[in-house]
């Protein structure tokens, strides 16, 4: 197998040395053509699925170019984009001609509009804003047209930096209410005062935006915006590094960096918090949820900066500073409540992505855990470290404990080495295909797992949910195609099907005076389960569904912009796993305990009110309504609080080799305790030893051990 699937992580660039071309082939003087020329050259020979340059591309790509540039519809005009729509149909032959007409006319006319709103914005925050009047700003961006005069945009400006204002307004008011309760001899700021610093606060952010946009930014920065409407026409995953973006993207990869520890994310036209890094400093402080909405950024105790109209890589240089400093996040809750959370900056590792496990205890029985974030490999040595190894080091923990099943923990896990699904599906099958590849030639590959023995042949449970994606839905496909685990999460997985490389487009050109070209990341192969069935878009549907507080949020690959389709190939032959007694039935009886449950009921409940919450795209500007709103989110979210004061009675141990080394590293032990503490709330993981509980065995596990797969086919 390793042989196999090394051949798989270097495919591309055996691809990319077999095509036909040579460094004078690329010559164009002018950068931004040259771009487009080699841009143009790696997607039709390298894609997964390369598209038609055509009229349909160009339309949807003149439409993604205008919501990047102007999401919020703030600098054009309606005339400029009756203008603009003369290239709505002709950005297809702009490529193939290496002309940048378009993007120079938009360009040009998108820095005369900024100039003009920099003329009066600042009029609009010299008078007092009268928050007793009952309006409401639209926030439904996509389906509002441009402005059709200045006037019309000026009197959007003036809403927009109402409710800026508005809620630092409010937000200064409990400060001072609170201060004053603290203190009896306190003296508060009048309701006066508190507006006027309310409205330098917003002019001090404004002239922090457009000293960005006017100062910082240059051309190239919007052609990369520009060029990145182009690729991302084939596939969401596609994506033009310039060269600064590639240096960052470098950084992430290389496994430390300074920052909060959390992953971000621009969505409908938004930054929210996606992933959370264990051990972090966000981790440690506890203030942060996935799907927080970050609104403004401060450093340290300097005034807020509103990022709700920035790029993610702007915003993110905000957010991210040196060890030992203090960042501030105004962050809009999933269920619409306004906080600011102080964080300290501090250096981030990602050890925690590494496999870890625990002793679970239910009714005098013994279960495993194994939380697995991502699917690591160290490519330099693949025996050093890597997923699979460490997770067989983990199950020989387990069962050293005697533990009757095991759960595989794949929540929030992004995905990783293909190599390493393979080798750890292994250690719960006797042998067999794992996944089916196909590559950009359309060639089929079927990678086996060809050691005989098992490590645990005991019962298994999958526990997956929205944000499971790539490697770990090909895991839980695996398994679910075998019939080997049952798996318990979301109705479906991620649905990412497919892997991408990154290319170097400097290798293309020599002796070029023209600087850093940058990358770019491509999807080149495509995965199938052993069925046949693609992960793509469908992902893999739980064989028991329970509700999340996400369950009605858009995650998933379904609704990002232009995904490949889900396609299925023929199935490879394998052997269905036939050692559970009841497998069909101790689904069903995890089904029915979930449709009674109470506390699911209420999650669910939950997840749909956070639904609303998210389609409620009026904004009020009156203080009472808004007050209004926030206490009536507060009280009905109330509804909710013993879902945080669950305790599934559960008890939980490290094993005696763990033990030792964490009862001497005061941090280790810190994150055991914080991570006992999630499990014992944790109404999924009951669920799943209940259905380990369930399952029966035809015979008694003889727990084989794996040895080293030394296939070299």
């Amino acid at each position: 197998m390793k042989k196999n699937a090394s051949i798989l992580l270097v495919c591309l660039a055996v691809l990319v040395a077999t095509w036909s071309f040579n460094s004078n082939q690329f010559n164009n003087p002018n950068k931004d053509r040259l771009l487009i020329e080699l841009i143009s050259y790696v997607l039709d020979r390298g894609h997964f699925e390369p598209k038609s340059i055509n009229d349909d591309l160009s339309e949807q790509m003149f439409s993604d170019f205008i919501e990047a540039v102007d999401s919020q519809k703030r600098f054009f005009l309606a005339q400029d984009y009756k203008e603009f729509e003369k290239f709505k149909y002709d950005l297809d032959d702009q490529i193939k001609n290496l002309q940048i007409d378009f993007f120079k006319t938009a360009h040009t006319r998108f820095m005369n509009r900024i100039a003009e709103v920099q003329q009066f914005y600042k009029q609009l925050l010299e008078k007092p804003f009268d928050f007793s009047i009952e309006e409401q700003l639209n926030v439904d961006y996509e389906n509002q047209l441009f402005p059709s005069n200045l006037s019309e945009r000026k009197d959007k400006w003036r809403k927009q930096l109402k409710y800026t204002t508005l809620l630092t307004y409010e937000t200064k008011l409990s400060e001072e209410k609170k201060k004053a309760e603290d203190d009896p001899e306190y003296v508060s700021k009048t309701a006066v005062e508190i507006e006027i610093e309310s409205r330098e606060t917003t002019l001090e952010n404004l002239k922090n935006v457009f000293d960005y946009l006017t100062n910082e930014l240059q051309e190239e920065d919007w052609f990369s915006v520009y060029l990145n409407a182009f690729v991302s026409q084939f596939d969401p995953h596609t994506y033009y590094f310039a060269p600064e973006a590639k240096d960052r993207f470098d950084t992430s990869m290389s496994g430390k960096f300074e920052g909060i520890g959390a992953r971000l994310q621009k969505r409908n036209q938004s930054i929210k918090i996606v992933d959370i890094i264990s051990g972090g400093p966000v981790w440690r402080g506890k203030q942060v949820e996935v799907g927080d909405q970050i609104i403004k950024v401060a450093q340290g105790e300097a005034e807020p900066v509103d990022v709700t109209t920035m790029r993610l890589d702007d915003a993110i240089k905000l957010i991210k500073g040196p060890k030992g400093t203090e960042v501030r996040l105004t962050l809009k809750r999933v269920d619409g409540a306004i906080e600011v959370v102080s964080i300290i900056r501090d250096v981030v590792e990602l050890e925690e992505s590494y496999a870890k496990s625990i002793v679970i205890e239910k009714e005098g029985k013994r279960f495993g855990l194994i939380n697995l974030p991502k699917f690591y490999i160290d490519f330099k040595d693949y025996e050093e470290r890597n997923a699979a190894t460490d997770v067989k080091k983990e199950i020989e923990k387990l069962k050293k404990s005697n533990i009757e099943g095991l759960v595989i923990d794949l929540r929030n896990n992004g995905g990783g080495s293909l190599q390493t699904v393979v080798d750890m599906a292994g250690l719960f099958i006797e042998k067999g295909p794992i996944v089916q590849v196909r590559t950009t030639q359309n060639k089929n590959e079927v990678l086996y797992d060809r050691d005989s023995s098992i490590l645990w042949d005991g019962p298994l449970v999958i526990l997956v949910n929205e944000t499971s994606a790539s490697a770990s839905e090909i895991m839980a496909a695996a398994l679910q195609d075998y019939k080997r685990a049952i798996i318990l999460g979301g109705s479906q997985t991620f649905g990412k099907g497919t892997v991408q490389n990154i290319v170097d487009l400097n290798r293309f050109v020599s002796n070029s005076d023209l600087g850093n070209l940058g990358a770019l990341k491509i999807t080149t192969d495509k995965y199938y389960r052993v069925n046949g069935g693609s992960t793509q878009l469908e992902g893999v549907k739980s064989d028991v569904v329970v509700p999340d507080r996400y369950s009605y949020i858009d995650l998933g690959e379904k609704d990002q912009n232009n995904p490949l389709n889900w396609d299925q190939i023929e199935p490879t032959s394998y052997t269905i796993w036939d050692r559970y007694l009841n497998f069909d039935q101790a689904i069903q009886q995890s089904k029915l305990r979930v449709a009674s449950n109470k506390n699911m009921q209420l999650i669910d409940e939950n997840a749909q009110w956070i639904r609303k919450q998210q389609d409620d795209n009026l904004l009020p500007l009156s203080l009472s309504a808004y007050q209004k709103e926030v206490q009536e989110d507060k009280s009905y979210s109330e509804r909710f609080d013993q879902l945080k004061n669950y305790n599934n009675q559960m008890s939980y141990s490290s094993n005696p080799d763990d033990l030792l080394l964490i009862n001497e590293n005061e941090e280790a032990l810190e994150k055991r305790d914080r991570w006992t503490t999630s499990l014992s709330k944790d109404i999924y993981l009951e669920e799943a030893v209940s259905i380990l509980q369930d399952l029966q065995l035809r015979y008694v596990p003889i727990n084989t051990m794996a040895t080293t797969n030394s296939d070299t086919e």
